[in-house]
């Protein structure tokens, strides 16, 4: 009877989940109770599922289904995080859901990029192709919905931001019917991050401080209950975060790949991606172990120093984050580093930081090669680079690029660097400025022939 109901695609046990202490004390708590730590340590809490609820179901049996659903056209099957209902919320109705379509973004061979960096089997994950323009949607869908279905004393959910949260929490509320307040660093994010949540009528308050100080603020707001935290202090912004594992591995045929390279700012997309490929794991969807592989800009890199210093990063200590072209990784007191640590553990994961001239080169080559990455995902190329030229990543290996947001929202970077004026760049390589020329035949085909033929 259980091999027939397997056959068919149905649960042989009905999932389940809970919030629990990510350090392992006892106890637990409903996802919908405003918590964000562990009474008894102070852990930050994550999302539990029942583990073996999961694998009551086979894995093919898990694959279908998945499959089944990326057919549907709207609706809560629509999402790519809604797709994986059962290993998210699954308490939560497919009719609670609010969604914006998030989620099913490309997976492209990156084979050119690939070759320059020392990594031929490269692939970018463009999580930058979604409603607000980043990955912070897949949180966000999770965290407004939980909001919108069981949180009726919540006033306000609010965040600190370094651009693309405030992005994706104005969007969601919005959809939703929910007040959205965001703090940024005042100056600090790009005229596309800074106009999305205006445009979405959340109350904008610019201080005049770094994320880590808007941070600590949202922190004693959040004390009063009816002020709920959309920062990934909140474990359920982790888990629609952590559906862009599961989305690679089924992408690629649930060949799970050697490595996921990402920038680490915050820290929270480290834990949730390690968190989606532990359980593609345990549940059997795929055969191997992915390692994570995680990229600081230099200003801002307190997990890349006390990785370097080969301690079990004992050594870990905040950082005042410095000026750096990565803004959404401007970041010096990750409010997720034991959650990430956990992860980078699990794995046997590796942290690399990038000067500002090497995050400046890095974007300037993916965009060469067609790929049009945020300043951040430069940093997260860069590791693979470095990592490849140590042999760390071996030759052959699979890596897979997060691209967490999309170009466009750093234009001023771009222009910045073409224009040979970006800060803290120094190389160039790849400068392409606008060639001025008179409005006559001749001068365009010597310019076109110059291009073309160097020695023209």
């Amino acid at each position: 009877m259980q091999d027939a109901a397997a056959a068919e695609g149905a649960l042989l046990t009905a999932p389940s989940s809970w919030l629990g202490c990510g350090a392992g004390c006892a106890g637990r708590f409903t996802w919908s109770e405003t918590r964000y730590r562990c009474p008894a340590c102070g852990e930050l809490l994550e999302v539990k599922h029942d583990l073996a609820a999961l694998q009551a179901t086979p894995a093919e049996a898990w694959k279908r289904r998945f499959a089944e659903r990326r057919l549907a056209g709207h609706g809560a099957d629509a999402s790519g995080v809604w797709g994986f209902r059962e290993w998210v919320l699954p308490e939560l109705g497919a009719a609670e859901v609010v969604t914006l379509g998030e989620g099913r973004s490309p997976l492209l061979h990156a084979g050119r990029l690939g070759r320059a960096l020392g990594v031929p089997d490269l692939w970018v994950k463009q999580c930058g192709v979604s409603h607000t323009g980043s990955f912070k949607d897949l949180g966000m869908t999770v965290l407004v919905s939980a909001v919108a279905a069981r949180r009726r004393d919540v006033r306000a959910v609010v965040c600190a931001s370094t651009g693309d949260t405030s992005a994706a929490l104005a969007a969601y509320a919005a959809a939703a019917g929910v007040a959205a307040v965001v703090l940024l660093p005042r100056s600090k994010v790009t005229t596309a991050q800074l106009v999305q949540p205006l445009a979405h009528g959340a109350l904008v308050l610019a201080l005049d401080t770094d994320f880590d100080g808007c941070m600590r603020i949202v922190r004693e707001l959040s004390d009063d209950a009816s002020y709920y935290l959309a920062n990934s202090l909140n474990a359920l912004r982790l888990e629609g975060q952590k559906t862009v594992a599961l989305e690679v591995c089924q992408q690629l045929g649930w060949e799970a790949p050697d490595w996921i390279a990402l920038p680490g700012g915050n820290l929270g997309n480290t834990a949730a991606v390690g968190m989606g490929l532990a359980l593609a794991e345990a549940t059997g969807l795929v055969g191997r172990r992915t390692k994570l592989l995680v990229g600081q800009a230099g200003a801002a890199a307190p997990l890349a120093h006390a990785y370097a210093a080969h301690d079990g990063y004992a050594s870990f200590k905040p950082v005042t984050a410095g000026d750096t072209a990565a803004t959404a990784i401007r970041i010096g007191d990750p409010v997720s580093i034991r959650r990430a640590i956990r992860q980078l553990e699990r794995c046997g994961g590796a942290v690399e930081s990038a000067t500002e001239d090497e995050l400046a080169e890095a974007a300037a080559l993916a965009d060469a090669c067609g790929q049009y990455v945020c300043p951040q995902t430069a940093a997260a190329l860069v590791a693979v680079q470095k990592a490849a030229r140590r042999g760390e990543v071996r030759a052959g290996e699979r890596v897979v690029v997060l691209s967490t947001a999309h170009g466009l929202k750093f234009s001023e970077a771009k222009v910045a660097y073409h224009e040979r004026s970006l800060a803290g760049a120094s190389t160039y390589a790849r400068a392409n400025a606008p060639v001025p020329l008179a409005p006559a035949l001749g001068a365009v085909r010597d310019a076109i022939e110059r291009r073309l033929d160097p020695r023209a």
